[in-house]
């Protein structure tokens, strides 16, 4: 039976699925086209440089293996990279790399890098035609490390963030990915790594969008077909900041393009910053392959600020307007108002505005009308401890026993209850969830969570629980 290049590279498929896991096989060998057999040569094609580097790095040793059980000793593995380029511009060149005792040749068919031409740049934020990137970097200075305290809350955000502004690309933070309840500084932290980079290194170009707004640039350059432009544009970012990278899910054509980008980018030293409300763990319809990229840096959780944070937050706003205040107002809006930092920032802008327009006293008593007028209107916005409170005075019990390692049936089902409705109505990762609800880890969470789901369609008078509590919630 004559060998072709198809049936060579599906044996060594056959083998390599034996021997990596399901979603290795599926993430790294999968997307691998065979594309022709000369005598003892295969040559294959992959999608960019940066996937050829991964499989040399990570599975050089089971494709030489695997491609040897089909050609002999002396088989050669040919890689053709196959990179979008609007130019069409290529250079194949040929490297020897020693394997064992014996040389495995590679050849690859790459694109001429981009910075060796100076084609009109498309720029979706100016005029097109410009020859140098000389962009708005969609920055606001008012965000800044300055105005962004520190505590326990967010110390390693804003630290792997520090370090990230000091040495772009050049740390192990790479991507850094932010992630975070609704309120918590996420955007606040990316706009102020992205304004000290500017500060620090006025040459790099740094770039700031929402996911949302990058999609949309992404429909339109198909709709245009300038899709090739839109690409060349992002790979020459020095710093790219995606905000509210979450908004991605379940657009794979965003996905795709987005996923080349940053191969790109990182690949050639660039850095990316991402936010999301969401951990990697907790993303749904994101590819994996994209999923695999947000895990490589650092993943730093912003978790809800507590007392004394909010105490220094509360102070700064204050002094950054000159306003002074009782020390007893002060403590009263931050114990009353936990869930996050913009609520915080809402409740003692509207006391002021209060004070000053109707000039009146700052008083405990103007305190309290409004901090339950800001907390009534924010109130769809419901946080993990509202709904530990509605569970508990639903099942009759109080808070520290819902929290409690006890292991009393009623008890239980009210705990998991409360992780289920905190995963429905919050932002919050599972980590977040489990360790503001007795302490308890991701897992148990997710064990929670699934058996709310099955007891819902099992147990009737479970599922009233279920409707009674999420009826008190909606509210």
């Amino acid at each position: 039976m004559n060998k072709t290049a198809q049936s060579v590279w599906d044996n060594c498929l056959s083998f390599i699925k034996d021997n990596v896991q399901e979603q290795a096989y599926k993430t790294w060998f999968e997307p691998i086209q065979s594309v022709d057999l000369n005598e003892n040569a295969l040559s294959i094609q992959v999608p960019s440089k940066f996937f050829y580097e991964w499989l040399e790095e990570h599975y050089v040793k089971l494709l030489k293996v695997a491609l040897t059980k089909e050609l002999g000793p002396n088989a050669k593995l040919l890689y053709k990279i196959k990179m979008e380029n609007p130019y069409g511009n290529k250079l194949p060149f040929t490297e020897q790399i020693p394997s064992n005792n014996r040389q495995v040749i590679k050849t690859q068919e790459v694109d001429v890098p981009i910075a060796q031409k100076n084609p009109e740049l498309k720029n979706p934020f100016i005029i097109p035609g410009i020859r140098n990137i000389n962009i708005d970097s969609q920055l606001n200075s008012n965000y800044s490390f300055d105005n962004f305290l520190e505590g326990d809350s967010n110390r390693l955000a804003r630290s792997a963030g520090l370090a990230v502004a000091n040495k772009p690309g050049g740390t192990s933070f790479n991507p850094l990915l932010i992630f975070g309840g609704v309120g918590l500084g996420k955007t606040h932290l990316a706009h102020a790594i992205g304004v000290e980079i500017k500060d620090k290194f006025p040459e790099k170009t740094v770039l700031y969008i929402s996911a949302e707004i990058f999609t949309q640039q992404y429909i339109d350059s198909v709709k245009k077909n300038t899709r090739n432009d839109f690409i060349h544009f992002y790979q020459l970012i020095d710093v790219l900041i995606i905000d509210d990278v979450q908004f991605l899910s379940g657009k794979s054509g965003t996905q795709d393009v987005f996923f080349h980008i940053f191969n790109h980018l990182h690949q050639n030293g660039k850095q990316v910053i991402l936010t999301s409300d969401k951990a990697p763990v907790d993303m749904q319809d994101i590819e994996q392959r994209l999923l695999s990229r947000f895990k490589w840096g650092l993943s730093a959780e912003l978790h809800q600020p507590d007392f004394e944070t909010r105490i220094s937050i509360l102070k700064n706003i204050l002094f950054r307007d000159g306003v002074e205040m009782p020390e007893e107002i002060i403590e009263y809006v931050a114990k009353n108002i936990k869930s996050n930092v913009r609520e915080l920032e809402g409740a003692i802008i509207s006391l002021i505005a209060q004070s000053s327009f109707n000039k009146r006293e700052v008083t405990i008593d103007l305190a309290k009308q409004v901090v339950e007028k800001f907390v009534k209107n924010v109130k769809r916005e419901i946080s993990i401890d509202y709904i530990q409170k509605i569970v508990s005075e639903y099942f009759q019990l109080d808070i520290e026993t819902l929290q409690s390692k006890t292991r009393k049936r009623h008890v239980v089902q009210a705990r998991q209850l409360a992780m289920f409705f905190a995963k429905k109505f919050t932002k919050n990762s599972l980590a977040n969830i489990g360790s503001q609800i007795g302490d308890r880890d991701h897992a148990t969470v997710l064990h929670a969570c699934k058996t709310v789901d099955n007891l819902v369609t099992t147990d009737k008078q479970f599922r009233k629980f279920v409707d009674d509590i999420n009826k008190k919630l909606s509210m």
